[in-house]
């Protein structure tokens, strides 16, 4: 019986592998493929392939990631500002100092 073993090889994706099959998915679905056709050519069942949208390819997933990286930006943006002002401050008092 040579079907045996085709159930163990299906569970066997490392997440990179699913990751990318998610995103070759999604683009065929964007690209208006159906469905069935997507599932064959990822070689999944319906079952899973939904299992690995809830894992990995949501798309709120990559918007919320997206979202936390631009804070961490913007937030180190704003730490930038924060110093540069401080030291202009600084400066500031420093000149006042001398002037007055």
């Amino acid at each position: 019986g040579a079907g045996g073993n085709s159930q163990i090889m299906a569970r066997r994706h490392t997440p990179d592998q699913v990751v990318a099959k998610v995103r070759q998915g999604q683009k065929m679905l964007n690209d208006g493929k159906p469905m069935i056709e997507v599932i064959k050519e990822l070689q999944v069942t319906e079952a899973t392939w939904y299992r690995w949208l809830q894992q990995y390819g949501s798309e709120q997933n990559a918007a919320q990631t997206k979202a936390v990286k631009d804070l961490e930006k913007e937030n180190a943006r704003l730490k930038r500002l924060l110093a540069e002002k401080e030291l202009a401050i600084d400066i500031l008092n420093e000149v006042a100092k001398g002037k007055f």
